[in-house]
């Protein structure tokens, strides 16, 4: 199947073709840092980290770019709050932006730029832009001008008038139309301020993107990114004063990842922002979905706490696993049983890669596993299939969820595959031809699974399902314990010992005179 990816720029799916044939640049809107990263934070930058995985797996020479806002009015007030510099608050925050990305496994961003390294720019394009009659200075502001704009709401299907419905703006009665939006804003006394031909002042959040993507990806992308809640204005205006200024379409694909949500909690991720309108009037599917994926987006004030709380109680690989069980343009639905669901999911692969490396002798984590379509591992036929539909479902518009369901599936025939052939209890000293296409069927498994970020080395909690040395111990106790029950014949104790584990959700099992333990 040809990769085909769904543009919210057209509304269609279409094949997917860069602008330079073989590389992509993809530029992925990052956090403003004002305050510690939460979940929704991780959401954007794992669903792109694994599109580019895929895209590099296939070839393509990708450059990856996730700003950082670190000027911004929350950044002002949160450091007045504090009793800090801003600056010192954004290089905090960004701090713990960037360990919380590396922790998650999101180790494939190639440039973070930070808005206040990039003023010069900023100017420079506003400046082009007031020479071209798109923009205008106001009294130590400069504003851009929408009705200037031909096709301006192309992006988001609303037209100028339509953008102020249900929308807030800024309160300014002397712009030209209410919608026009700024560039430069006139610093309060106080406030950060950079010199400017329009007077001390800082940029407008949308110019912050527009500036620091061409500089470091050409005028025109290959690949814009994040989540649907900044479709409209950001992207929208974003979209304007870069095509304004070049005269050359900005981006050639248009990618929304769908939001964190909680049930039918009303609410966002990350607390309030006053940077996204109502859903547009278009009823085609990006339309459709952005009122309803706007309206419950979970809210920090309704309890979302830092990702690094979240780490210190769900495996970074799950919380990973989590977010790409569904096709990125849906809905995240956040909660800890879904979570922990991920969680018990993943140790069935964890018993596998465990089971390889007793039959084995080896490591499932030291086979060395294809980096491109083309020195993929070979597989015994009856698991090619299987890579194959992995393939499928990613070419159709990076459907992680749908590779995901692959995996479980590959793992069951793994298993039966092991069981069929008694490889797991001694069979496998002897039948190498199963020892074989065991180690091609796992190494094909990692293969795969690395193309989602997860399987990429032993999980910390592995031995036992537990990391909790005391936890360990008194279950080695216990297995010891039932082990002499079993040698003085004492069944009644010794299963007693089996049944009351398997209520509290830990399963004996009995391999080749060993006994293990683990979680359901």
């Amino acid at each position: 199947m040809t990769l085909r990816v769904y543009n919210s720029l057209t509304r269609t799916k279409e094949p997917f073709e860069t602008v330079v044939p073989g590389r992509v640049g993809i530029y992925l809107c990052g956090p403003t840092v004002y305050k510690p990263a939460h979940i929704g934070h991780m959401v954007g930058p794992v669903i792109f980290d694994t599109i580019k995985r895929y895209l590099v797996y296939n070839g393509y020479d990708v450059c990856f770019v996730i700003n950082i806002t670190d000027i911004d009015d929350k950044l002002i007030n949160r450091a007045a709050e504090e009793g800090t510099e801003v600056a010192e608050l954004a290089e905090r925050m960004t701090r713990d932006y960037l360990e919380n990305l590396a922790t998650i496994g999101v180790d494939g961003v190639d440039h973070f730029p930070k808005a206040t390294d990039h003023i010069d720019e900023m100017q420079a394009m506003i400046g082009r832009l007031i020479g071209a009659g798109h923009a205008y200075e106001l009294e130590g502001d400069v504003y851009f001008e929408v009705s200037t704009d031909d096709d301006y709401g192309k992006l988001s299907g609303r037209s100028v008038d339509e953008t102020l419905a249900g929308t807030r703006v800024e309160a300014n009665q002397r712009k030209r139309h209410p919608a026009d939006f700024a560039l430069w804003k006139k610093s309060r006394q106080g406030e950060p301020a950079w010199e400017s031909p329009w007077g001390p002042g800082r940029p407008g959040w949308h110019i912050e993107c527009s500036a620091m993507s061409i500089k470091l990806l050409g005028e025109s992308l290959d690949i814009h990114g994040g989540g649907l809640d900044l479709l409209f204005p950001h992207h929208e205006n974003e979209l304007a004063q870069s095509e304004s200024c070049t005269g050359q379409p900005f981006a050639r694909f248009w990618l929304h990842n769908g939001l964190m949500q909680s049930g039918a909690t009303t609410g966002k991720v990350g607390g309030e922002h006053d940077r996204h309108g109502d859903r547009p009037d278009d009823d085609s599917t990006i339309e459709a979905e952005f009122d309803q994926q706007v309206a419950g987006k979970l809210a920090g004030s309704a309890g979302a706490a830092s990702v690094k709380e979240l780490f210190a109680v769900h495996h970074p690989e799950t919380v990973r696993f989590f977010l790409l069980g569904t096709q990125y343009r849906s809905p995240i639905e956040l909660s800890d049983d879904q979570i922990a669901e991920t969680a018990r999911s993943l140790q069935g692969f964890y018993r596998l890669l465990e089971a390889f490396e007793r039959i084995t002798g080896q490591s499932a984590y030291d086979l060395p596993v294809g980096v491109t379509r083309e020195t993929s591992v070979e597989v015994v036929s009856e698991f090619g299939a299987f890579r194959d539909r992995f393939l499928d479902a990613m070419d159709d518009d990076f459907n992680t969820g749908g590779a995901v369901g692959v995996l479980f599936e590959l793992r069951t025939a793994i298993n039966a595959f092991i069981s069929d052939r008694g490889l797991d209890d001694g069979g496998g000293a002897t039948d190498q031809d199963g020892i074989a296409g065991l180690t091609s069927a796992v190494t094909l498994l990692r293969e795969l699974g690395g193309l989602l970020g997860v399987f990429r080395q032993p999980p910390v909690e592995a031995a036992g399902d537990g990391g909790d040395s005391l936890v360990d111990e008194l279950m080695q106790l216990l297995i010891d314990l039932r082990t002499e029950a079993r040698s003085e014949k004492n069944f009644e104790l010794s299963d007693a010992i089996r049944d009351r584990l398997a209520d509290l959700g830990i399963t004996i099992e009995d391999r080749n005179e060993q006994t293990s333990w683990r979680r359901e």
